[in-house]
């Protein structure tokens, strides 16, 4: 595919994520039933996307690649011990046989709640998940980017091919170029030499989201304060902050849009043409089905 590129796409894939499935009980019940909060369920249910190979502390796996608070991960990672659910071998993580049984779980129902889902016609639905997927699958095996942590989620988030032109597929293809769209975004910046907690520090500025350091470490949870404000001195320093505000300075602007320019040339471009040529038309379904779900 080639630009201009359907930019209106990317920022509906996360709203897609957080709400298609706010109305279903089976997380409840069974956080409920384990004695877990949701946060260690959540953190369970993930770790059963890393398959075989477990889950590390390495940045972009159980640590935040825009974090700078060690450990946050902990305290999940031993409730889900604390009820069989996980163990730790040689330093990663995997899901016990009770951890892969309540992932198989929550699977089957994830996929009995899509099929109550008709957040738009099914015709309509049914062709999204198909572009959708056909995107999916093209980004997720191209050579670029090389270094790929969150791609191989997607594939394990799958489990299996759902149902051609499904709620299911669609949710599936979502999720997968949600993932990929990371990777992207992590080579981008990568490129740029500068470190995922700086990134984020100076996309807030570049957004002009908060009007000091503490404003902005309040965005930033998984930050410490201490840290983000040692980030912008770094930007400071480096002429991409304006010295008396938080705002990105003409330098920063460019970095930050060049960071931006090349997640998307990365995710985009191995789109099939036909599928981005309806860019717009999927951007029209997508907010149709997010409003319809709530």
């Amino acid at each position: 595919m080639r630009p201009p590129y359907p930019l209106e796409i990317p920022p509906l894939l996360p709203l897609f994520l957080n709400k298609r499935r706010a109305k279903m009980t089976f997380p409840l019940q069974k956080t409920e039933e384990l004695g877990l909060d949701r946060p260690t369920f959540i953190w369970t249910i993930n770790l059963s996307y890393r398959g075989d190979r477990g889950a590390g502390p390495e940045p972009g796996d159980l640590t935040s690649a825009y974090g700078t608070i060690p450990g946050r991960w902990l305290p999940m990672a031993a409730a889900a011990r604390g009820a069989g659910l996980a163990e730790e071998r040689d330093g990663r993580w995997y899901l016990t046989e009770k951890g892969r049984g309540l992932a198989a779980a929550m699977h089957e129902a994830a996929r009995a709640h899509y099929a109550s889902l008709t957040p738009i016609p099914k015709e309509e639905l049914a062709d999204l998940a198909r572009l959708l997927d056909r995107a999916f699958f093209a980004v997720a095996k191209t050579i670029e980017p090389g270094k790929r942590r969150h791609t191989p989620f997607a594939f394990g988030y799958r489990v299996d091919d759902p149902p051609a032109g499904s709620f299911a597929q669609l949710d599936a293809a979502v999720y997968g170029l949600w993932q990929v769209r990371d990777d992207c975004h992590m080579a981008a910046w990568g490129a740029s030499g500068l470190g995922g907690p700086d990134v984020e520090v100076l996309t807030r500025t570049w957004r002009e989201e908060a009007a000091d350091d503490a404003a902005l470490a309040d965005l930033l949870t998984h930050q410490r304060p201490e840290d983000v404000s040692a980030a912008v001195a770094r930007l400071r320093k480096d002429g991409l902050v304006e010295p008396d505000a938080l705002k990105a300075t003409a330098k920063g602007a460019m970095a930050r849009q060049k960071i931006e320019d090349e997640t998307d040339r990365l995710f985009f471009t191995p789109w099939p043409d036909d599928v981005g040529a309806r860019g717009a038309w999927i951007a029209e379904k997508l907010i149709q089905a997010n409003t319809a779900l709530g």
